[in-house]
């Protein structure tokens, strides 16, 4: 959930879907389709069906995977997700490397970083035994000192081992990571396949109601739903379109 989403926005749908599905069985045995109007709001959908995947995934495991490998089997599981269920979850030895974690490394370094070079920086780094609080001192330093504007260079504990020092071209810009600013929202894909899950969680739309439920032209709506309908997110019966069951 926090892929992409402000915490601010994920706690209370984290609650809800603890209530809701309080283990990864009762998540896999639900529809799709009410794991996907619950998801409703945190936007990027596809991150809900691989949720779903995932649950019955670890279901049939019989227990939820703790290891690198084995994580990264995952539906929608990368590098970052996968260490930081270790680090976090199971409190083992592995470096996390989110945007915030991502634009630090490069700026201490002083050179953009591929994905490579960022992972193996961050494990470089990483003290022995404190892996758990380590992780959470270098999101916060980023989220809070280390910013992608107007850093606190002054107040940053990094100062004296940091070869960029807030002068200069800014190595983070464009190193494996860290996070550049998104495309405009209003009038875009997103918004469009966004307005049509909405609508579908107070039941199915007709095909010839997708340009009005969608905003936008025929033909648009129609390739947009297409996608989602390839994707797992919608299905197509007959004239109308609706959520999976």
């Amino acid at each position: 959930m926090l892929q992409q989403t402000q915490a601010s926005r994920v706690i209370p749908k984290w609650h809800a879907f603890l209530e809701r599905f309080p283990s990864p069985a009762a998540c896999a045995e639900a529809a799709l389709g009410d794991v996907l109007q619950l998801w409703q709001g945190l936007g990027y959908p596809r991150r809900a069906k691989n949720l779903h995947d995932a649950a019955a995934r670890i279901a049939d495991l019989g227990e939820f995977p703790s290891t690198l490998a084995a994580l990264l089997q995952l539906p929608g599981v990368g590098q970052y997700t996968a260490r930081a269920v270790l680090a976090f979850a199971f409190e083992q030895e592995a470096a996390v490397v989110d945007t915030n974690t991502a634009r630090v490394l490069a700026r201490v370094v002083g050179v953009r970083l591929t994905a490579r070079q960022a992972q193996e920086a961050a494990d470089a780094y990483l003290p022995p035994g404190d892996a758990w609080a380590w992780n959470q001192c270098l999101m916060d330093l980023g989220a809070v000192l280390c910013r992608p504007a107007a850093a606190h260079c002054d107040m940053c504990p990094l100062q004296t081992a940091c070869a960029w020092h807030g002068s200069g071209d800014d190595p983070a810009v464009g190193s494996a990571g860290v996070s550049t600013r998104q495309a405009r929202f209003d009038g875009s894909d997103r918004q469009a396949r966004g307005r049509l899950m909405r609508s579908l969680n107070a039941g199915p739309v007709t095909v010839a109601q997708l340009p009005v439920v969608m905003r936008c032209e025929a033909a648009r709506a129609g390739q947009l739903t297409n996608d989602l309908e390839r994707e797992g997110l919608v299905v197509r019966v007959g004239p109308v379109v609706c959520l999976p069951t």
